[in-house]
């Protein structure tokens, strides 16, 4: 099944408005801006108007679209990950520390902090003879993944296996200390919720599992990764697919590419998941491939599709003043320095469903792709 989206791509051209298309795109090669970019019907996957759509550019966020359908096939939407908590209770009184083990989930914040704090109240927890400790064996040492060399420090905290509010403090910036920020929050949460943290040292214990609790489903993980654009939360699901290995997650998704489509690493050249390292390159044809793909895959393909931003049905407001793509628009954008992305589907006024990616790698913005997506739409 697979293979036959990939031959489709190379059908010739059908010319649709080629030559206000090409004009765009050498206007902006004379500007100095390299284009890939590409648009394919999404039932015959026959080209409609295509440049250099094979030519590999830094993709930046639409880096997410390759990232997140992998990992929906390989991990399947309905996993969970693990935050298992550990003492020795009894009579109400943990003995000694209560160990805090992190599985990897991206989205243990506050709120669902909250929720496993009267979890554990439920099991008769008041006290804590000992302290607060993070378990982190489940990731390994590595703190970023290759290919961040420039990349902003501020961009992304650092990512473990336990990791409270995305590792960021209550202003939102990047915790210089992510283990003190995730006990702090921890402790008052605990506290409030009428445990108490006694603190002392040197308790003879002999823990085991209290309870495990469970992060929403990837299915939903997803939706907040490609709605909100999180790097965050994407990076540690890769670090979950490699087993606590960015490089070990990264291959993983590669292979599943080779395997599955005949894409080799020499087409998905990622390092990580986000789309944030530099060194990555993707094509519009490459975008083009698994949008098709996911678009048609009864398995996972409803929810990677809804993952998409819908332009006109979300909290956003459209790029461009033009009321006639909404809701007729689904995509992933990225942004770097001098790098500007967006791939997705598009619907046209007399219903026919498209395919397309644009990948511009140079000084433009956002009203230079959507000129094209507005022009092919309507």
């Amino acid at each position: 099944m697979f293979p036959k989206f990939l031959a489709l791509l190379f059908l010739p051209v059908l010319c649709l408005g080629a030559k206000d298309f090409k004009a765009w795109a050498k206007a902006l090669e004379a500007r100095g801006v390299s284009v890939s970019a590409g648009l394919w019907d999404v039932q015959t996957g026959k080209a409609l108007d295509r440049f250099q759509d094979s030519q590999a550019l830094i993709p930046a966020s639409t880096t997410k679209v390759v990232s997140t359908y992998a990992l929906l096939k390989c991990m399947k939407p309905e996993t969970t990950l693990e935050t298992e908590v550990w003492g020795d209770l009894k009579d109400g009184v943990v003995q000694g520390d209560l160990v805090f083990k992190g599985g990897g989930d991206p989205l243990l914040t506050s709120e669902r902090i909250w929720m496993l704090a009267q979890a554990l109240k439920s099991l008769g927890i008041t006290r804590v003879a000992g302290s607060l400790r993070l378990d982190q064996s489940a990731f390994d040492a590595q703190r970023s993944p290759e290919g961040w060399e420039n990349t902003s420090g501020d961009t992304l905290p650092a990512v473990w296996a336990l990791s409270v509010n995305f590792n960021r403090n209550e202003s939102g910036r990047t915790a210089q200390d992510p283990e003190r920020n995730a006990r702090e929050i921890l402790q008052r949460i605990l506290t409030e919720a009428g445990i108490a943290i006694e603190g002392r040292a040197g308790l003879v214990e002999t823990p085991r599992r209290l309870l495990s609790w469970t992060s929403p489903p990837l299915r939903a993980l997803v939706m907040d990764i490609n709605k909100w654009s999180n790097n965050f939360m994407v990076e540690m699901l890769v670090r979950d697919f490699g087993a606590g290995s960015w490089p070990r997650g990264v291959k993983r998704i590669q292979e599943f590419y080779r395997s599955t489509f005949d894409l080799g690493p020499e087409v998905i050249r990622i390092t990580d998941g986000s789309g944030l390292s530099k060194e990555n390159r993707l094509s519009a044809r490459t975008l083009g491939i698994i949008l098709r793909a996911g678009y048609h895959d009864f398995e996972v393909g409803p929810e990677f599709v809804a993952s998409l931003k819908v332009m006109g049905g979300e909290p956003w407001k459209l790029k461009i003043k033009d009321p006639n793509l909404s809701r007729r628009v689904r995509v992933k954008s990225g942004h770097l320095d001098l790098v500007t992305s967006l791939c997705g589907y598009l619907q046209t006024l007399d219903g026919q469903v498209r395919v397309f990616a644009i990948v511009l790698n140079g000084r433009c913005d956002d009203e230079d792709i959507w000129e094209q997506v507005s022009r092919w739409a309507n």
